[in-house]
């Protein structure tokens, strides 16, 4: 006898469509609400810089040089002119991004040049874009399990999701990467279903749509070979073939920027090196794996060095790390042992694919790969898709099993979980949306606090470095929160900047992931006659020059 459970159901409960529409509601809203709130970061200057059509390289020999400059001079990097083309927003991209391939943003320029380059303007694309996940899982959980109380159960985690949320409302790549994910995922079973040149060319569309908005689709892309070879039993079937030309035909597409790739392949080491110089334990990574694992339902702004520092919002994770630990082991135990072959199968290679490639080379080499959430959103989306199908099947007597019954108390049991599931969902958004920065964010963690104590002061002078890795990235958030009667002076080691006497306040910045300006700060004091003073806390990196008294 076949032990897979045969399912039959019945239209979902009341109860259950309603809880569905009011966080389908509260998911949208959570999208939207406080857009503009939250610092305007690192990353995403890049993302304002590469749409208006200016390289780094432009801009810091335009304002590192020493002199005095106002907001308005590095907002210019900011904003849309009409002597910058989006062949400059490409060329950007080219000379010193090539990591990055330029679909979502020629996107962002041509909204943000229809409607306007405020916070608000410039994220709201990605709310928009990323509002298309819902249709999209729905559609998949449809062509993946056959019952829509599963696709149902999905929304709801997804739309309260404080992952999906936070980068919804980043001016990134990343939300439009999640809505490819399940539309390429859905368009491949579906073509492995209908078996028409159609259906298997919609998929080509989609693997090429992928690889131009990030380049780990294609590890997305080999999770599904993986899974079509293994349907066909590692023959070369029809469908096998079917699948090669449609990812032949996306690669031959996506030809250009492979291209690109190949002849800017040392400025694309370069601006990757962080992610395999940085050094973990194992210990380490497995702490940073499931701190990522849990943001996905529950997010306090909680890191390993904070988690437990006595306040109620981490004892809470304390408590539910665990939880989720259990929880998400259990649901793909559950998903192999009840599901069909090829929907476990299919969850499985999405994880297992997407993830190793990533995870090996940092257990054995090092590096930090899989430190960053966002790399690992095609394994945590497979997870989602698990645990909707474990809440699924268990928390409705609408779920009808020739095998099983499911337990009127163990249907309350799993009815309590989801509910708990979402509420720290919904909480987790709500502390969010009240939010400046975000663990997301941190490389700017601090800087709405840096930015107010600047402001504060009647005439301010802010003194920075270009050096290290990444110039300017800082100075370009600073902007949007900066009075506009701060002036700024941004120096090269060891040209020394010079400090005209009108200013009430000199302030000198550099935050940790600088390197330490050594060589400026004992100038200063020696040729300046200048000494330094921490701005409390000392997290902020923020010293204030004192004139030191001549005798």
């Amino acid at each position: 006898m076949n032990s897979r459970l045969s399912h039959s159901w019945a239209p979902s409960p009341s109860w259950l469509r309603f809880l569905v529409i009011v966080l389908l509601l509260l998911g949208v809203f959570f999208r939207f609400v406080n857009l503009d709130r939250k610092v305007y970061w690192f990353d995403e200057t890049f993302t304002s810089l590469r749409i208006s059509g200016y390289t780094e390289t432009e801009a810091i020999e335009n304002v590192c040089d020493g002199r005095e400059i106002g907001i308005e001079d590095l907002q210019k990097y900011q904003r849309i002119t009409p002597a910058k083309t989006w062949k400059d927003t490409i060329n950007s991209l080219v000379v010193e991004d090539p990591q990055h391939p330029p679909l979502y943003y020629l996107m962002a320029r041509f909204w943000v040049q229809w409607f306007g380059s405020s916070v608000a303007v410039t994220r709201s694309l990605s709310v928009l874009i990323s509002l298309l996940v819902f249709p999209c899982i729905y559609w998949l959980c449809i062509e993946l399990f056959q019952f829509s109380l599963v696709a149902w159960v999905a929304i709801a985690l997804l739309a309260v999701s404080p992952f999906h949320v936070l980068y919804a409302q980043e001016a990134r790549q990343y939300g439009l990467w999640t809505v490819i994910i399940l539309l390429s995922s859905a368009t491949l079973l579906r073509a492995m279903r209908l078996k028409t040149k159609l259906s298997w060319g919609i998929y080509a569309a989609t693997v090429v749509i992928g690889l131009y908005t990030f380049l780990f689709s294609g590890l997305v892309t080999i999770a599904h070979g993986i899974y079509v070879f293994t349907t066909a039993k590692l023959r070369f079937t029809k469908m096998v073939i079917a699948y090669l030309l449609a990812v032949l035909a996306g690669l031959l597409a996506f030809t250009p920027w492979i291209l690109v790739i190949m002849t800017k392949s040392t400025q694309l080491h370069k601006a990757t090196s962080w992610t395999y110089e940085l050094r973990y334990s194992l210990l380490q990574m497995i702490k940073q794996w499931v701190l990522n694992l849990s943001y996905f339902f529950v997010d306090f702004d909680y890191d390993l060095q904070r988690v437990y520092d006595g306040s109620i919002s981490k004892l809470m994770v304390r408590i539910l790390i665990p939880f989720i630990l259990i929880l998400v082991g259990y649901s793909i135990y559950f998903l192999c042992r009840k599901a069909q072959k090829q929907a476990w199968l299919f969850v499985l290679t999405l994880i297992g694919a997407t993830a190793l490639p990533l995870a090996i080379p940092d257990i054995i080499l090092g590096g930090a790969r899989t430190q960053v959430p966002r790399y690992l959103i095609p394994a945590f989306l497979g997870i989602q898709l698990a645990v909707s199908y474990l809440l699924a099947t268990q928390i409705t007597s609408t779920y009808v099993s020739v095998y099983v019954s499911v337990n009127i108390w163990r249907q309350k049991f799993w009815q309590f979980v989801m509910i708990g599931l979402l509420s720290v969902g919904v909480i987790s958004c709500v502390v969010m949306s009240q939010a400046e920065s975000w663990w997301s964010k941190d490389l700017n963690i601090y800087t709405p606090q840096v930015a107010r104590i600047i402001s504060q002061a009647s005439q301010p002078l802010l003194i920075t470095s270009c050096q290290g890795i990444w110039p300017l990235g800082d100075e370009l958030s600073l902007s949007y929160l900066l009075a506009p009667k701060v002036r700024l002076q941004l120096v090269k080691e060891p040209n020394l900047p010079k400090i005209s006497n009108r200013f009430s306040d000199v302030f000198l910045y550099n935050p940790n992931h600088n390197p330490p300006l050594q060589i400026l700060f004992e100038q200063i004091e020696k040729e300046l006659k200048y000494k330094f003073e921490n701005v409390s806390p000392d997290q902020l990196k923020l010293l204030r020059l004192v004139p030191i008294l001549r005798n």
